[in-house]
């Protein structure tokens, strides 16, 4: 029990919190290094740092056109994953909600479909319309868990249900206009295969408005998490607030379908994780967030890169393995504490 406390009070301290963030900081860097030396060809971490800065370097080809733009494109969904799913839990006051468990993904799929098979020469607002896709639906999500409050348990129902009609769609899509989806495999499987510095720059700008808009948030965030009546009280406008929220998880998961389709679970597991390390307080889950996204994506598509001596998985699969036991532990431990 005391040394229970003592952990408690050593991850409030400002030095623990500071000092974590650094060393997942010192991780983003280690992994992003690791992750563009291993593969089928292995380099030495000096002949990537050497093909990163030298355009004369042997293996400038292989690094620079393709491996590195695919470890910061993985970096770029892990953080919106991750964001993502901090924003939807704080509004729904609910562990478990993140952009895949709640259905958020599927609706933001179909658009992407769509815009692939009815505009294919307009691939460049694929963002656009995902965003669009992710917004509509968390709105349809929310107004039907919506009763004099939201219901976390309503919730997690109404994503589902909303999930498996738009999953529906998908594969009705996928049947019919298989020929006209023949170039955009990676994006109906979750993969990370084929992406290029085209994307990175396609959805860099949306990122950046994202990560600017989060900087904004804990102070609000916080306020928030004192629930309604208090936020009231504190001068918060919380409908119009967190309407403003889904609008911002709905630019970050958008932004991450449209560099790699559906991706699940991210937006569940780095948040939990996030607050077991590093407290409930936004203005230091938001970058821890950040961090371990980045890493934990970047980590799991190398491994699927990298496991199986011929081909690879992707990326959704590796995270699909590891995060559906997790929501399984996630609900168990609920009921254990009821």
């Amino acid at each position: 029990m005391v040394l229970m406390q003592s952990k408690r009070k050593l991850r409030q301290t400002k030095t623990y919190k500071l000092t974590m963030i650094a060393l997942l900081a010192c991780l983003c860097v280690i992994s992003t290094l690791v992750c563009v030396a291993v593969g089928s060809v292995e380099y030495t971490i000096q002949q990537v740092m050497e093909a990163l800065f030298s355009e004369e370097a042997e293996a400038r080809l292989i690094i620079w056109n393709i491996r590195f733009p695919r470890v910061l494109c993985g970096g770029i969904v892990g953080i919106c994953l991750s964001l993502a799913g901090c924003i939807l839990q704080g509004v729904m006051r609910n562990h478990m909600a993140s952009p895949s468990t709640i259905g958020v993904t599927s609706g933001a799929s179909f658009v992407g479909y769509m815009m692939l098979i009815v505009f294919p020469q307009y691939y460049h607002m694929l963002p656009i319309g995902s965003i669009l896709g992710s917004f509509v639906t968390t709105m349809v999500i929310y107004g039907l868990a919506y009763d004099r409050g939201v219901s976390p348990v309503k919730m997690i129902l109404s994503g589902m249900a909303v999930s498996a009609v738009f999953g529906a769609f998908n594969d009705i899509i996928k049947i019919f206009f298989s020929e006209r989806l023949a170039d955009a495999t990676s994006f109906m499987v979750g993969s990370l295969n084929g992406v290029s510095w085209a994307d990175f720059k396609l959805v860099i700008p949306y990122v950046g408005v994202g990560l600017f808009v989060c900087l904004l948030l804990p102070s609000k965030m916080n306020i928030l998490m004192l629930g309604d009546e208090m936020a009231n009280t504190l001068g918060l406008r919380v409908e119009r607030f967190r309407m403003f929220l889904i609008m911002v998880s709905s630019l970050l998961a958008g932004t991450s379908i449209a560099v790699a389709g559906m991706i699940s679970f991210v937006g569940l597991i780095v948040p939990h994780i996030a607050r077991l390390i590093i407290g409930s307080d936004y203005k230091y889950l938001f970058p821890t967030s950040i961090l371990m996204g980045y890493s934990f994506v970047v980590i799991c598509d190398t491994v699927g890169r990298v496991i199986l001596p011929v081909g690879n998985l992707s990326v959704s699969v590796v995270l699909s393995f590891i995060g559906a036991p997790f929501f399984l532990y996630l609900l168990r431990k609920k009921d254990k504490n009821k």
